[in-house]
């Protein structure tokens, strides 16, 4: 059995007076003739062809567009036998709906070569395009597809100013000197202008006719974390201590920078930007030791920054299927609940609890393993159900340590700590940052009874040898404390 058949044809870059014979004999041929949109200059080739213009209109991303236009295609092609679909300039160059059109097996799809804007912009630009290196990116991923690059770079899909503006930002410090923007080329009103980089997104009014040349970067896009990268490489082949660390020598100062970081997280103060130059240092500090991990695996063989990067971006489009896909969730907990779901099927989990690190801080691990017991139903409706286990919890550690051992009391102690942690997830609070602001707050008001008592000449270490001076001291140390309470907090 034939399958159906679709031929897919380039209308050229510019008037009719670039479009191929080719073309031309394929749409004459083809009663069932289909054009991708109708804004092009030599639309008119295609005569009374049906337009995808209206899923422009109808659709939130181009995404959609495109792979609405090949269902439609791959259907009528299945209705009529053979059909005809046109796209501007040449059928595979920049043309995300032929290739997903070409993926489709229940058709024989047939690509007619035709001349694309690349063709004209070489003779335009006067540049052998394989003798030059040149690297064609696409404008709406400029600040991905051109990562690393330093030109040439000819930029597609500037179809608007908004794009040019965000290439333009994609910059960090050093910026291109100059660029030059291509506009309607092949038409009566062609434009070739070379501007100031400052200026590209204000040179013209750009429409899907418009692309940009960059004929060399003075720093390639991307390029604080390209010379980070480097850093890392060379740190760990000329530094002696770089060099003697492994995975497991460095766990110890992740840990020490993810506290750190979390450190400067909690001393963020809003109406004060200059708070933000500790979290940054203590970011690039945690980055590093990422960086640091991949770098050693890599010098193994077994991995690179590039597939951890890679990985974690993948996954998370894999878990976000509401925003990348066509699952609807409205509110925090059906994501988690998705998010929990994917998970469990990708890691083949039995139990809800696999994948919780048991190496976590003792406090998040309780909230961790009480809010996986939670998703299946286990735990108090609110927290009038958790209050009450403290005080019970509270008695037990009492009767412990009357009639237990030193065992028990520490069993019955864990058990009130859980109980309180259970309080403090049934009332939204990581008890985990409650305890370490609790700690921090009593840290600052005993420094400042260091300072009082520095300041009256009290000798903080001086407890006394008996029973009495023992009590004169503590109550010494009541009244700093309890002036220090007084004082309020420093802005």
């Amino acid at each position: 059995m034939t399958r159906p058949r679709l031929v897919v044809v380039g209308l050229g870059p510019g008037g009719p007076d670039l479009t191929n014979d080719l073309t031309r004999t394929a749409l004459a041929a083809t009663p069932h003739r289909f054009l991708r949109t109708s804004q092009h200059p030599s639309a008119v080739v295609a005569g009374d062809a049906t337009s995808f213009d209206d899923l422009y209109e109808r659709s939130d991303s181009f995404d959609d567009v495109y792979t609405a236009i090949a269902a439609r295609l791959v259907a009528e092609a299945h209705d009529h036998g053979h059909v005809v679909y046109a796209v501007p300039g040449s059928p595979l160059v920049l043309e995300r709906s032929v290739r997903l059109v070409l993926d489709d097996a229940t058709v024989d799809v047939e690509l007619l070569p035709a001349m694309s804007f690349l063709d004209v912009a070489y003779a335009r630009l006067r540049i052998d395009p394989v003798e030059a290196g040149l690297r064609l990116v696409d404008g709406h991923t400029f600040a991905v597809s051109a990562a690393g690059q330093t030109g040439p770079l000819l930029v597609a899909h500037t179809h608007a100013n908004w794009v040019l503006s965000d290439i333009k930002l994609a910059f960090e410090d050093e910026v291109p000197a100059s660029a030059i923007l291509l506009h309607h080329l092949g038409l009566p009103d062609e434009q070739i202008l070379e501007i100031p980089w400052a200026d590209i997104d204000r040179a013209l009014e750009a429409d899907h006719l418009t692309s940009l040349f960059v004929p060399e970067l003075s720093a390639p896009v991307g390029a604080a974390l390209m010379r980070f990268h480097q850093l890392a490489r060379t740190l760990r082949e000329q530094c002696p201590w770089d060099r003697e660390q492994t995975h497991r020598s460095l766990v110890k100062y992740l840990i020490e920078e993810t506290y750190e970081t979390v450190d400067a997280i909690e001393a963020l103060d809003e109406d004060d930007p200059g708070t933000d130059e500790d979290l940054i240092e203590e970011l690039g500090d945690l980055l590093y030791q990422i960086e640091f991990h991949a770098t050693i695996a890599e010098q193994q063989g077994r991995f690179t920054m590039a597939d951890v990067a890679q990985g974690v971006h993948d996954k998370l489009v894999r878990r976000h299927p509401h925003v990348f896909g066509d699952v609807r969730a409205d509110d925090t907990e059906t994501v988690l609940a998705n998010w929990d779901a994917i998970k469990r099927a990708e890691k083949g989990r039995t139990s809800v609890f696999d994948g919780v690190p048991g190496s976590l801080p003792a406090l998040s691990y309780a909230a961790k393993v009480q809010s996986k017991a939670s998703a299946v139903g286990f735990d108090w409706p609110d927290v009038e159900g958790a209050l009450p286990k403290i005080a019970e919890e509270l008695d037990e550690v009492q009767q412990a340590r009357r009639d237990g051992t030193a065992d028990d009391v520490r069993e019955e102690l864990g058990d009130l700590l859980f109980a309180v942690v259970n309080v403090a997830r049934h009332l939204k609070v990581d008890a985990e940052s409650a305890l370490r602001a609790a700690t921090q707050k009593f840290r600052t008001r005993f420094e400042g009874v260091e300072h009082l008592a520095t300041a009256r000449s009290i000798d903080l270490h001086a407890t006394g040898d008996d029973e009495a001076s023992r009590a004169e001291h503590l109550t010494a140390l009541d009244a700093l404390w309890d002036e220090v309470k007084r004082t309020p907090p420093l802005p």
